[in-house]
C-alpha cells in the first residue's frame, strides 16, 4: 500500500513538473541578414554608429545618455516610447556591434532579456552582408502568457522588427544615403 502511494505521488510530481515546464519561457534566437549593394565600410559607418539608429524600425531619434565603459543609448520610437540599449562590444576592426536592451516596453518589442549582435561582412566588390543575431525571452516571463506575448508571437514580432530594420538600412544605403 505504501509503495503504491509513493509511486502514485512520484508519478503526480513528474506530471505536474512536466506540465509547468511546458509553460515556462524558452530562450528564443533570431538570425536575419541582408545583402546591401554598398561597400562594407560605408555600411559599417551606419551600423557601427549607435547614435545613428534611425534606420531601425520605428526609431526616430537616438542619443547617447552615458559615457561609461558600457555606453548607453536612448532610442526614441515614433510613438514616443523609448528603448534603452547598453553597448556591450563595439569592434570596428571586426565590424561588429553587440548590445543589450536594459529597458523596453513589451508593447513595443515583446521581448525580455534581449541581446543582439550586428555584423557587417564584405561580399565581393561594392557589397556587404549585414547579419543581426538576437536572443531573448518572450514578452511575458511567467506561465500562461497572453497570446501576443507567448514564445511564438514574441519571436514572430522580433523577427519582423529586425527584418523591417534591415530592409530600411538596405534602402537607405542603396539610395546613396549614409
Amino acid at each position: 500500500m505504501i509503495r503504491t502511494v509513493l509511486l502514485a505521488t512520484a508519478a503526480l510530481a513528474v506530471t505536474v513538473t512536466a506540465a509547468s515546464a511546458q509553460h515556462a519561457p524558452t530562450r528564443r534566437k533570431v538570425v536575419e541578414s541582408v545583402t546591401i549593394r554598398a561597400p562594407a565600410d560605408k555600411v559599417w559607418a551606419v551600423v557601427g554608429n549607435p547614435a545613428d539608429a534611425t534606420w531601425i524600425a520605428h526609431v526616430v531619434k537616438a542619443e547617447r545618455v552615458t559615457d561609461a565603459t558600457k555606453p548607453t543609448y536612448r532610442l526614441t520610437l515614433d510613438n514616443g516610447h523609448t528603448l534603452v540599449e547598453e553597448s556591450r562590444k563595439l569592434d570596428p576592426e571586426a565590424r561588429s556591434f553587440a548590445y543589450y536592451l536594459v529597458r523596453n516596453d513589451v508593447a513595443d518589442l515583446p521581448a525580455n532579456d534581449y541581446s543582439a549582435t550586428l555584423s557587417v561582412v564584405p561580399e565581393g566588390d561594392g557589397a556587404a552582408r549585414v547579419e543581426w543575431k538576437a536572443a531573448f525571452y518572450r514578452g511575458y516571463p511567467n506561465n500562461d502568457p497572453p497570446p501576443a506575448l507567448n514564445d511564438e508571437n514574441s519571436e514572430k514580432a522580433v523577427r519582423a522588427w529586425i527584418h523591417a530594420s534591415l530592409e530600411t538600412l538596405k534602402a537607405r544605403l542603396e539610395k546613396g544615403g549614409s
